[in-house]
């Protein structure tokens, strides 16, 4: 499974977390969803697509300082032009980052749970470090599409490859609502994209420097998964997910593990350590 996973830049394993925390995260998601106060002003649209991405969190201090907090992101238009929500707050949720590792006892119990850090162990991880967590909803109807994309271009590290992301299917991912598509061993020729904080005074708060190859969409592979399940994925593998047009939703969890041993986080990157939250040790 290892050398599958060093092959393809991607690894299921099924049935990783049980059904009850599976059912432990969605619940303790319903209730910071209840208590959710987002003033309008920082009412952000989440999207994957460049233009859109630098309108709405490039434009906004909410999703930049967000590395450290419990934040919560909208699908596109379920908000009109004053920040008022045209649906129900807790259908036109997009995500929730990008500290609930740090923040939310149930978030923190998943991320350092021991079977987490056995994994990491066998993967040879000696230092690895946890640089941000994110509840996905991929809502019914309205979960917008993540476009292809590699974590490295957001999550930039020298040299490259120390980048892990822990995926967890919290709920059956199909091709009808929404699963990840990989184009397997793609994460071998480096990153061409990055995303970088702007210099102060500019019009947004990051940009994108170079920019994302036309991927040929035969390439990619669906990778279905049952509540449960974990997708291992490599920083630098292209990945994507499509709208899901379904009616039921794709509610997952995921973080990112940084190898800290010998790598050094890049100075641009939207996300930052804070005095407040150094990225915390993935092993307790």
């Amino acid at each position: 499974r290892l050398s599958q996973f060093h092959r393809d830049g991607f690894l299921a394993l099924e049935r990783f977390f049980s059904a009850e925390e599976c059912d432990s995260m969605r619940s303790q998601i319903q209730g910071i969803i209840a208590g959710m106060e987002v003033p309008p002003h920082c009412r952000t649209e989440f999207s994957t697509r460049e233009q859109e991405q630098l309108q709405a969190q490039g434009s906004s201090d909410y999703f930049l300082t967000s590395g450290d907090k419990i934040r919560f992101f909208f699908e596109k238009g379920v908000l009109d032009e004053k920040g008022n929500f045209l649906i129900p707050k807790e259908k036109s949720i997009s995500k929730i980052g990008h500290a609930l590792h740090a923040h939310d006892p149930v978030f923190k119990q998943i991320t350092h749970s021991s079977k987490v850090q056995e994994l990491g162990r066998k993967l040879g991880l000696e230092r690895p470090v946890v640089v941000q967590s994110m509840y996905i909803f991929k809502q019914p109807g309205i979960g917008g599409e993540v476009t292809p994309h590699q974590d490295a271009t957001f999550l930039h590290t020298e040299p490259l490859g120390r980048i892990l992301g822990f995926w967890i299917a919290l709920e059956d991912a199909t091709q009808e609502n929404g699963c990840l598509w990989f184009i397997p061993g793609s994460h071998t020729n480096g990153i061409t994209r990055r995303m970088v904080r702007a210099p102060s005074g500019a019009s947004t708060c990051v940009e994108f420097v170079g920019s994302e190859p036309a991927y040929d969409n035969s390439q990619f592979i669906p990778l279905p998964v049952k509540k449960g399940g974990l997708i291992l994925i490599h920083g630098e593998v292209v990945h994507k997910s499509e709208l899901n047009s379904s009616g039921s939703s794709r509610h997952a969890f995921t973080f990112h593990v940084m190898e800290a041993k010998g790598t050094s986080w890049s100075k641009e990157n939207w996300l930052q350590p804070t005095p407040e939250l150094p990225f915390p040790s993935l092993y307790t």
